[in-house]
């Protein structure tokens, strides 16, 4: 091998002979592919080692946590989650307000007369969400077109009054109790909304005028025959007092989905108003 380095530390050997020299530094080692990264750190317990390539990793991970997940979500397996995380989104959690109501179809007038009285509970709960202007304000007007003979002083006004002072009287009554079930009505029903109801205005109204007109209708009746100060007659009127009080309880528990407690207290100046207005202008 003589001949290789003159002198002068030359290498005479052919360039096919000649090593080729670290573009690094003297013994450095080639740079690496790349496509070649270095992974993580591999979990504690895991299958990896601590500086893996990537490509030494577990090529089926993400398929196993596919699976997993499917396997999860079909019959038979249960989904795990974290504390705080909601898997059904945010919750329909209970409040007056919220809870959607069980109506049903608009009831007829005829229906719903009937209903008031024989069945209140699912009426009112049906006809929650609909008003009931039509029959609220033609039952409460002829009621009090007919309430005026229930008082003896006022019967005896309008019976002896000539014939044209006496229908604009009769008519002036019957239109004061419309407008006196649309105030009372409305304050049942913001009483009921700041005591946590969630009922609509229209409907409470139309109901507590139709309640109030039906229910003073028996007492009425015997009053046009027998006079307000006859004994029958008064308790004719408790006992409807009585039923009105219930029949506003119901309505407002179901219009306003509030328990009775609250129903009853909402209710409770328009009962008290009638009891003043009507039921002791008699008895």
């Amino acid at each position: 091998m003589a001949g290789f380095r003159n002198g002068r530390g030359r290498d005479n050997r052919p360039p096919q002979q000649q090593p080729q020299q670290a573009p690094y530094g003297y013994n450095a080692a080639p740079p690496p592919h790349p496509q070649q990264q270095w992974g993580r750190q591999a979990p504690q317990g895991g299958g990896g080692y601590e500086g893996e390539p990537e490509y030494f990793g577990d090529p089926y991970g993400a398929q196993q946590q596919q699976q997993q997940h499917y396997a999860a979500n079909t019959p038979g397996h249960t989904q795990m989650f974290s504390v705080n995380e909601d898997p059904y989104g945010a919750g329909a959690t209970y409040q007056a307000g919220n809870a959607p109501a069980p109506t049903g179809p608009r009831l007829p007038w005829k229906a719903l007369l009937s209903g008031i009285v024989l069945r209140p509970a699912p009426t009112f709960l049906q006809m929650r969400d609909h008003a009931v202007w039509g029959p609220a304000l033609t039952v409460t007007f002829l009621y009090g077109l007919l309430a005026i003979f229930g008082f003896d002083k006022a019967r005896d006004e309008a019976i002896n009054a000539t014939l044209s002072t006496a229908i604009p009287y009769v008519l002036m009554t019957g239109v004061g109790f419309v407008v006196a079930g649309l105030i009372l009505g409305a304050v049942t029903h913001t009483l009921a909304r700041q005591l946590g109801g969630d009922g609509t205005w229209q409907p409470t109204v139309g109901l507590s005028m139709l309640i109030m007109s039906i229910t003073d209708a028996p007492r009425l009746v015997f009053a046009l025959f027998l006079g307000g100060e006859n004994g029958l007659v008064q308790v004719i009127g408790w006992i409807t007092w009585l039923a009105a009080g219930a029949l506003f309880t119901t309505m407002v528990s179901r219009s306003h989905d509030l328990p009775w407690p609250k129903a009853l207290g909402a209710s409770a100046i328009q009962l008290v108003a009638l009891l003043s207005l009507i039921k002791l202008g008699t008895l």
